[in-house]
């Protein structure tokens, strides 16, 4: 009995903790667990700003600069509310902390169309931020980091400038509502004036206010102007530093020849050549990690010399499940999955086969879509120091965390063991979400007795063992009146599922059974479609696919176009007036 009521008295507590947290709004986003490191006379106002004796501005930057400016965009939106000098301004990378968590990437994969709104929805989307606060992961993805961090960085710049007013108006025995901050400094009517690297370190020492005023955007200096790029400069005159930069001291190189088809494995090796080729220091088996492919390595003292020998390796290969696949194979699959059912509708409203029954003119076809390869400029590359059991790690990567995660994991030491720098990446359209190469990489630098090792993909290696854009099949069905009005409209396809393969990747979870970005592109369209199904069956194939550029829209969005020219060709509609008449509840959208 004892033991009874003290499981259901715990299981209440637990409850009544679950539904305290779930009515309590989402967690602060402004300060770490841990206070920000700095250097020399810096002071951190919060998580995401630190500011130097010498009116110097370093932001914390928890997204990764891929070329889309996202380093300069966010900068300006934290320095337009600190009011800071543009000039001063420097970016840094953030420490791993659960407010840099990236919570809109994941809000947006929410299988809702951009017009539902429901209680349902917003209950889910609550839900959803307060748990990626939580237990999210920091990322950049799905073009979310200005929409992410727009209240944060905000928040963050305001509540920093306000911290430096308050430190201004005591030091002069002022009130602080006397007092404007502008272009870096602090100013009082009575000609007081400060920089706010006169005044950090006062500033730094006072609490945070319990709620700031966000600037009007009418008053906005920064935003919405022409700047220039914050990192720019450092592109121009070469001391950018991209994964492939990394140079630390004693640095070797590591050239990789993976097994031809996706999946496989090493069966057995003769390095005996390759190892008496000139600067070859060893030849390795690593196996596959992380949806990865296994291969064989080699440790040389400079790239040129890595890839010679990796070349010479006589390898026998134990084929993956993909060995048998062909390009008409994989189409003869998605084909008869459809042939079976159109899958989980992700959007309907009324009878689609009465509805289709009734039209005069029916029109259908189907469209295909093959695998894509990412083709990012910078090839794949990780530079990883193993020594003293702990790891260092140089990458282009969209995952910091992630990356600290299963290295550890695949070194077998401890995640605080693990101390990765995030460098510029060299492009990455959602490949350097993936962590294959990464663990790869540390398993290759664990046999180079402490030196740092760069595992460096050949493009050969990089086309033929990515994270693909999925093949997709899909069938569209539309009915029109005799006045060629659209009266249904029904479209079903097939294809791989990313977002079930990448959380299987990262965190070992079952596989879900619905993912939104399939049908992205389909689904979600403002056209108003009197009678409509739109759904997606998703297909088990071993290859492997990721995200990438516009997910579901690159493939989905052309079928939905395409079609929709069809249907005004047949119609005799010329295709712009016969999308507007379909937009009439969306001014915005007819507008564009």
């Amino acid at each position: 009995m004892k033991r009874r009521t003290f499981l259901v008295g715990g299981a209440g507590a637990l409850g009544a903790l679950l539904v305290g947290w779930s009515v309590l709004p989402a967690r602060q986003r402004l300060t770490t667990a841990a206070p920000l490191p700095v250097e020399g006379t810096q002071a951190a106002l919060n998580g995401w700003v630190k500011i130097a004796s010498d009116n110097t501005v370093t932001i914390m930057m928890c997204k990764a600069e891929m070329g889309q400016g996202i380093h300069t965009g966010l900068a300006m939106v934290l320095a337009e509310e600190l009011d800071a000098d543009w000039s001063r301004v420097r970016v840094e990378d953030a420490p791993i902390d659960n407010i840099y968590n990236s919570v809109q990437s994941v809000i947006d994969d929410l299988p809702f169309r951009p017009d539902h709104d429901s209680i349902t929805k917003r209950t889910i989307v609550w839900y959803t931020r307060k748990l990626m606060r939580e237990a999210g992961t920091m990322m950049t993805g799905g073009s979310s980091s200005i929409n992410d961090l727009w209240m944060p960085m905000r928040e963050a710049g305001a509540s920093a400038r306000a911290m430096l007013i308050a430190a201004a108006a005591a030091q002069w025995h002022v009130p602080a509502g006397e007092c404007v901050a502008q272009g870096g400094y602090v100013s009082h009517r009575s000609g007081h004036r400060a920089s706010f690297g006169e005044l950090s370190s006062m500033a730094a020492q006072r609490a945070l206010p319990d709620k700031v005023t966000l600037k009007d955007p009418a008053s906005f200096r920064l935003i919405g102007k022409p700047l220039p790029r914050i990192e720019a400069a450092s592109k121009l005159n070469g001391t950018a530093r991209f994964g492939i930069d990394a140079l630390p001291d004693g640095l070797l190189y590591a050239s990789v020849a993976m097994c031809p088809t996706l999946g496989g494995t090493v069966a057995s090796f003769d390095a005996a050549s390759a190892e008496k080729m000139p600067g070859c220091i060893k030849a390795l088996p690593f196996a596959s990690y992380n949806g990865g492919t296994g291969g064989v390595a080699v440790i040389a003292n400079n790239p040129f010399r890595a890839m010679n020998a990796v070349d010479a390796i006589n390898v026998t290969w134990r084929h993956g499940a993909a060995a048998s696949l062909s390009s008409a194979e994989v189409e003869r699959r998605l084909a008869l999955a459809l042939d079976d059912g159109d899958g989980h509708a992700y959007y309907h409203r009324g009878d689609i086969n009465d509805a289709l029954s009734r039209a005069a003119h029916t029109i259908v076809a189907e469209y295909h879509a093959p695998y894509l390869a990412h083709g990012a400029v910078e090839p794949l590359n990780c530079t990883v120091q193993v020594a003293d059991g702990a790891a260092t790690v140089w990458v282009s990567t969209q995952v910091p965390a992630l990356v600290r995660h299963h290295v550890a994991k695949v070194l077998h030491i401890d995640d605080d063991k693990v101390n990765v720098h995030a460098q510029l990446l060299g492009g990455a359209f959602g490949r350097r979400l993936e962590l294959d190469y990464i663990a790869q990489a540390a398993v290759i630098a664990r046999e180079a007795d402490g030196h740092p090792v760069q595992t460096l993909w050949s493009r050969t290696q990089d086309f033929t063992h990515d994270f693909y854009r999925p093949a997709c099949v899909a069938r569209l069905r539309a009915g029109l009146d005799n006045n060629g009005k659209l009266i249904a409209w029904h479209s079903a396809s097939a294809s791989q599922a990313i977002v079930p393969e990448a959380l299987s990747r990262y965190y070992g979870v079952p596989r879900i059974p619905i993912d939104k970005t399939t049908s992205e592109g389909a689904f979600d369209q403002p056209y108003e479609w009197p009678v409509v199904r739109v759904a997606h069956k998703i297909v088990e194939l071993p290859v492997p696919v990721g995200f990438w550029r516009s997910v579901g829209h690159s493939h989905q969005a052309f079928f939905t176009e395409s079609f929709t020219d069809e249907l005004a060709a047949v119609a005799g509609d010329d295709p712009v007036a016969f999308r507007a008449a379909l937009l009439a509840q969306h001014p915005r959208h007819l507008a564009v």
